[in-house]
Formats: C-alpha cells, sequence, structure tokens
C-alpha cells in the first residue's frame, strides 16, 4: 500500500544530499520573519520509481510535457537515470508497483535542456522524445502490447528536424497528438507543429506537418510558447518574445487559438491572424515591459467555460515590487490579470542558459466542469519553504486563496503532473525529485536522487 504523507512546511528543513532541502534561513528569506504557514495535505506515495540524475533540473523542467502520462488504468513516466540512461516506469493506477524499463537511449543530462517528453496516443502507443538543445529529432516510440522496450529512432516527417528544442507532446480528442518544437537557436527561432494522425484501420498512424513556421521570430526574436487543448479540441496557444539568448529581454505575453487541429489560427476575438504570426500581428494579452523578470515556458489551462487562463511571474514596475505569480486571463470584456498570493523575496535573472531563481514557473490546473472557475497553482518557492506548495481557489478571477503544502524540500525542481488523470479524476499526481541545478547549464554537486510519484485531492474552499 502507499504510504500516506503528512508535511506541514512551515519551519527550516535540514540539508539533503548536499543541497538545502526546503531552504534559506529565515534570516536569509525574509529578515527576521518566519516562514510561510501552509495548510497541512494528505499526499500519498504511489511509489518511489528509482533513482535520477539530480545535478540539473533536466527531470524536473516544467516543459517537459509530459514527464507523466496515462490512458485507461496505464500510467508510465520517464526519467534520466545517474547515467544518463532513458528509464521509463509504468504501473497500473491504484497500485504501487512499478515496472522499471531501463533503455539503452541516453541524453546529455548536462544540459537541463535536454528533457524527455511522452505521452499516449487513443490507441496506447507510447511516444517518446528526448535530448534536445539545438540536436536532430530523437523521436521513439513503445508498442501499446504492454512492453517498455522502445522501438528503433524515427523521424517524422523528414524535415526541419535538424536543430530541434523543447518538444512538447498534447493528445487530442480522436486520440492524435500534436507535436511541438522550436527549429533555431534562442532568440532566432520558429514555432514548427506536426499532427499524429491515428489510423482508422487498426494499423500505425502518421505523422504530418501543420505548420513549418506558425510563429516567426523574422531573425531577430524568437516565442516561447505554452499550450493547451480543451474538450472539444480547441488548440490554445500562448507566448512571450525574447530578443536574444538572455533571459532579461523576455517581454509581452500573446494569445491564438486554433479550431481545425493547428492549419487556420484566430485572436480571441475569432479574428483570423496571418501565419506565420510575428510580433506586428499578434494579439497581446497583457503588454510587460523587458527586464520585468517575466517567466518563460510556464503553463496555462481552459476554464468550464472556456476561457483560457495563462499562469506566469512578472516584477511590476511599480516602485519596490518584487516578482509576483499571476493569472493572465479572457474576461468578458478583455484580458485581465490576477496576483496569485504576495511574495516579498527578490530575485534577478540575467544571461543565457537554465536559470536558478529562488522560484520555480508555476503550474496550472483548471476544473473543466461546466462554468467552474475553480483553480490550482502548483509552485515551488523558498519563502514557502522550498517544497511544492499548492496554491488552490473555487473562483480564480476573485476568489481567496488557499495554500497546501504537497513536498518536502525539492531543491530546483519545477512542478510536473500527469495531465490525463486530471482530466479523468480530478487528481493531482506529481512527479516529484529533489535536483539540484547551477546558474548558465552548470551542474551542482548532488548525487542521484529518488525519483517518486505523490497523489493528492484537491480540497476546494467551496465545497467544504
Amino acid at each position: 500500500m502507499g504510504r500516506f504523507l503528512r508535511e506541514r512546511l512551515c519551519v527550516v528543513w535540514c540539508v539533503c544530499a548536499g543541497v538545502s532541502c526546503c531552504v534559506l534561513s529565515v534570516s536569509q528569506v525574509r529578515g527576521q520573519q518566519e516562514l510561510r504557514a501552509l495548510r497541512e495535505a494528505v499526499v500519498r506515495e504511489a511509489g518511489v520509481l528509482g533513482s535520477g540524475w539530480a545535478r540539473t533540473k533536466v527531470n524536473m523542467a516544467i516543459f517537459r510535457h509530459s514527464a507523466v502520462d496515462s490512458v485507461g488504468d496505464r500510467q508510465v513516466a520517464g526519467w534520466y537515470d545517474g547515467a544518463g540512461r532513458v528509464c521509463l516506469g509504468e504501473r497500473r493506477l491504484g497500485e504501487d508497483r512499478w515496472r522499471v524499463q531501463v533503455t539503452e537511449l541516453r541524453g546529455r543530462v548536462t544540459d537541463a535542456h535536454n528533457v524527455i517528453s511522452l505521452a499516449f496516443d487513443g490507441a496506447g502507443e507510447l511516444h517518446v522524445s528526448w535530448d534536445h538543445h539545438g540536436h536532430p529529432l530523437r523521436y521513439v516510440r513503445v508498442s501499446a502490447g504492454g512492453g517498455l522496450e522502445p522501438g528503433e529512432r524515427r523521424v517524422m516527417v523528414g524535415r526541419d528536424e535538424e536543430r530541434v528544442t523543447y518538444p512538447e507532446f498534447y493528445r487530442l480528442p480522436d486520440g492524435g497528438l500534436l507535436f511541438f518544437y522550436r527549429e533555431g537557436a534562442a532568440g532566432a527561432g520558429n514555432l514548427v507543429l506536426n499532427r499524429y494522425r491515428p489510423s482508422v484501420s487498426g494499423g500505425a498512424g502518421v505523422w504530418e506537418r501543420v505548420q513549418s513556421n506558425l510563429i516567426d521570430g523574422e531573425g531577430e526574436r524568437n516565442a516561447y510558447w505554452q499550450a493547451c487543448v480543451d474538450g472539444g479540441g480547441v488548440i490554445h496557444l500562448s507566448w512571450v518574445w525574447r530578443e536574444t539568448p538572455d533571459v532579461v529581454t523576455n517581454h509581452d505575453l500573446c494569445y491564438a487559438r486554433s479550431a481545425d487541429g493547428g492549419v487556420t489560427w484566430t485572436n480571441s476575438a475569432g479574428v483570423r491572424l496571418l501565419i506565420p504570426m510575428t510580433a506586428a500581428g499578434s494579439e497581446y494579452a497583457c503588454r510587460i515591459a523587458q527586464g520585468s523578470e517575466l517567466a518563460n515556458q510556464t503553463s496555462m489551462s481552459v476554464d468550464g467555460s472556456g476561457r483560457p487562463v495563462i499562469a506566469t511571474f512578472w516584477r511590476g514596475a511599480e516602485a519596490g515590487a518584487v516578482p509576483q505569480y499571476r493569472l493572465v486571463y479572457l474576461g468578458e470584456s478583455g484580458w485581465r490579470v490576477v496576483q496569485v498570493g504576495e511574495r516579498t523575496l527578490n530575485f534577478e535573472r540575467r544571461g543565457g542558459g537554465t536559470k536558478r531563481p529562488p522560484i520555480s514557473r508555476p503550474l496550472l490546473l483548471l476544473d473543466s466542469a461546466a462554468g467552474s472557475r475553480r483553480a490550482v497553482v502548483l509552485f515551488r518557492d523558498q519563502e514557502w519553504g522550498g517544497g511544492v506548495v499548492a496554491a488552490v481557489t473555487g473562483d480564480y478571477a476573485g476568489g481567496d486563496w488557499e495554500y497546501w503544502g504537497l513536498t518536502g524540500g525539492v531543491g530546483q525542481a519545477d512542478p510536473l503532473v500527469d495531465f490525463g488523470v486530471w482530466r479523468e479524476r480530478g487528481e493531482v499526481h506529481l512527479l516529484s525529485q529533489l535536483t539540484g541545478q547551477g546558474d548558465g547549464e552548470r551542474e551542482e554537486s548532488v548525487e542521484p536522487t529518488a525519483v517518486r510519484l505523490l497523489e493528492w485531492r484537491v480540497r476546494w474552499p467551496d465545497s467544504r
């Protein structure tokens, strides 16, 4: 049986595996103020999958879409072990025994960009892509027959597959898949979109190119995106622009949607957009200046009324402001911004490569019930103790937020979940690992740590 973990994260945690697990000291984090008290969450540990590379956050970066996925009662997670080998773990939902396959696939784990992304198609075949930071496409499939051994490496469509970064899978209601990735370099890359169409005769499906240049940086900038697919198959896409490889040049937040699988795109008012979308031809959900600590590659979702909501963080323009978590959402009369909580710990990021700020990127989960505006924002913040925190509200547009501590300290990890289980069961299945991460692709001296799957059922404030 799984263990139930009760964690009250209002204390300073110890040092674990050579890295501060939860913290800086109280004086380091908030002067003489105490760390913030969190509600006590009952979290079920559904097994230790294995041991994972931990000198960088390559196993725990938020742009792994997805790190764990499920179809029916079958759930699979992927991670790199201490030798940089791709490992796949499988279980039946409700069970705690994981079957693990250590594959012959390897990744350059010293660079946190080189993540593993995976997804099931509707027929139960697993698609896996790994080890990309301007590298040729690495893509395999695992058959639906019950094993975890990957097949031979494949191409998808055979072009624009030489300088791939940020591979992300999204499952469509018809059982097909979308595959987004950047072709090119930071500050001068374009967004490519492929679609996997399942076979109607029971054979293998095929990939096709939908867009070779969906968002064009025009050689001057590139888009860092996040996406989601709603229950009707509409693709929602948002992005920030970056002018150079330096994170300080992140600016603005744009939005577009597609109701035909990515062929044509409109703004939020239904006005068709020219493809490729450029800085001049995009809809701006929120104007945010360079130098605002704006996050790139975060999370977005759609509420019970079909309205897009984007989670991110940035620093406001007012004197003395510090970066705050925020939701940008489409209201009745246009785009609106709401702040999640009130942070007091300041930070600045400069330069290229993976950064190590004291907070993670936020991950957003929305209740899809008709008319619902219930929301969960998952994040890690040293100000809150350094573990994964769940901010929960019954109304993201104006309701109060409650804060639940889900884990002990996780180092530099971002929150990662099984989106399929969330959609089907309304449960948070959190992949958890303590990782280090040096600034600018440097490693930290952290030995391999345990990779765990945690389960938590949300307690909505408006339902108790």
